[in-house]
Order: structure tokens, then sequence, then C-alpha cells
């Protein structure tokens, strides 16, 4: 019971302030107060990450935003089903997904070889893909982990950089770094590092080479140009998995050089085995003051090119619907 509260009854008191409605505690009794709608929704609620604590769990914060985001898609409090978040399972962890996109990227990269996800900063795509990617190894799907991203900063000349090889990219991979270390411990990456089941490599560097029975992730993809993705996504080999991610707003291309993520997507637009989630900014759950932060420059953006493009819309793998809610990580 104390753990399903939080701390100072935190967990309580997002329920209350999303659903509407009061919450009283009296020993382990929750009285619900509000309308009908609101209090069937919170009751499904409670019940589900009550579940989830009894299985070793743990709750904070973020897990009851994600819990009400699902369930308000699922309307639990017509149908009385539990909102289904998808989850990632390691040994270090669970990670439950807090989104409904969240959820449809987990379920798109369970079911497609090759899966884009675009959308702003803080919406998860990066942390889940390398824990998607962590899962696979651990269950034996794949055999290695290859992480790739573009050292644009130093225009993929990275010799003249002090150290070998992971010391020179190592400033370009930290986000990777930290979900590997988050998902299977530190202990596991660096023997994997050492044994080359972990594999940390520039996007320069994949030329020439066909990468098979391994989960392969690029981070930062709209840093690419048309040439570079094409080469990149031709790599793939038999029994791989391919991960590419990016964030349209935050293109560091030199200017005049347009991004190849973008094209890549338009043109493998249709193609089985290969899907795309677009996050929007309701689905940043780094915190709510990010959201806020990520909405105020898109406006800003937006308002000062009025000719602009729309965003992207969302598009499933072919047969899945659209997700129509959004949330946080």
């Amino acid at each position: 019971m104390r753990d399903l509260l939080g701390h100072f009854d935190a967990n309580l008191a997002v329920l209350e302030e999303r659903l509407g409605i009061e919450a009283v505690v009296n020993g382990t009794a929750i009285a619900l107060r509000g309308s009908v709608e609101a209090s069937a929704a919170a009751k499904v609620i409670l019940e589900h990450l009550y579940d989830r604590i009894a299985k070793g769990e743990t709750i904070g914060v973020g897990d009851v935003a994600g819990a009400i985001r699902h369930a308000t898609v699922a309307d639990v409090a017509e149908t009385g089903l539990r909102p289904k978040a998808q989850q990632i399972k390691t040994r270090k962890r669970v990670i439950t997904a807090r989104t409904p996109a969240q959820s449809a990227y987990l379920e798109c990269l369970q079911n497609n070889d090759l899966v884009f996800a675009t959308g702003p900063a803080g919406t998860g795509k990066t942390y889940l893909a390398v824990a998607f990617a962590a899962a696979a190894l651990e269950s034996g799907l794949c055999d290695r982990l290859i992480l790739s991203r573009p050292a644009v900063e130093a225009g993929e000349r990275l010799g003249f950089l002090p150290g070998d090889m992971r010391e020179k990219v190592d400033p370009y991979l930290r986000p990777l770094y930290d979900a590997l270390y988050d998902t299977l411990g530190s202990e596991r990456v660096e023997r994997g590092l050492e044994t080359g089941m972990i594999e940390i490599a520039p996007l320069a560097f994949m030329r020439g080479r066909t990468l098979s029975n391994a989960m392969v992730i690029l981070d930062e993809a709209q840093n690419c140009t048309a040439v570079q993705l094409k080469m990149f996504l031709t790599r793939l080999g038999e029994g791989s998995k391919m991960i590419v991610t990016g964030d349209p707003t935050q293109v560091d291309l030199p200017k005049g050089q347009d991004s190849g993520l973008f094209e890549a997507i338009e043109i493998l637009r249709g193609i089985d085995e290969i899907g795309h989630i677009a996050f929007a900014n309701a689905d940043v759950v780094r915190r709510e003051l990010v959201g806020r932060i990520v909405a105020a420059y898109d406006a800003a953006s937006k308002s000062d090119r009025p000719d602009a493009k729309p965003p992207v819309e969302r598009h499933l793998p072919q047969g899945t619907a659209d997700s129509p809610g959004a949330g946080e990580e």
C-alpha cells in the first residue's frame, strides 16, 4: 500500500490531478470521490498498479501518469478493462510503456525488422529501442548489439581525437550507454563491450559490412545524409532487426544539406516488415516541463515559418490501427 501511494502520497496526487477526483486514504482503503466515470477509471488504474507492485515492479509518478494515459484510451470507465501497456523485461528491471504511442512502438518493434521512430526529445524513442535490443540479447533472439550514431560535430573524421575507437566515439553515444547501463547493468555492458557482443561504431565505419543476427540501432538519424542512410539501411543481414531514431526538429547538418531520414521514410513507406512510429509533443514523458518547452519551440518555429510543412503523421505497419492517444515517458 505504501508503494502504491508513493512518497508523501505523490502517486495518489497525480491520480487526483489528472482525473479531477478526490482520494481519501483510511488505512488500507482508498475512498474515491468525483464523477462516476473518473472514479471508475481511478479504481481500475489503482487495481492495475497494485497488481504490478505485487509482481515486484517499482511504481513511480511516471508509471501512474502512463497508466492514466493508457486507461483514457481504453475507456476503462465504460468497459472496466485494465489499461494494456506493452512491457520489456530484462534481468535488471521491467520497463513499461507510459503512452499509447510507446506501446504502439514496442508492438511495431516486435512485428517488423526495420522500424523508424521519429519525434521530439523526451518521448523515449532511443531508450525503448536500446531496452528492446537488450532484452532480445538476453533472451537469445540475437547474438550481438550494434549501436551507431553520426558524429556530426566532428564531421565523421574522428582520427584527431585521442584514445582508441571507443574513446573517440563515446561523447556521441553517451545516451545509448546510459540506456544500456539502466537495462543490463554496468558489469554486463562492460563485459559485452570487451567480448564484442556489444559494439559501438560511428556511422562512417559501417560501409561494406553485413550485419547478421544482430539488433542494430542508429540514433540521431536526422543528421544523416540520404547517401549515408541508404548505406546504413543496406547493411541489414539475415536474422537482424534495425531501429532508426531521429528528431525532425534537431537537424545539425551543415546549411544547405538535407536530412536523409525523411526521404528514406517516404521511399520505404508501405513495404512489408518496415514500420514507422511518429511521436508527437504530447508523447513527451521526460517531465511535463520538457513537454511545454518542446511545444513552445514548435509554436515559435511555426510562427517564424508560416509556410512550414505540417508535422509528419503517425504511420504504423500495414494492417495496424493507429493509436489515438499520447503521453509521457
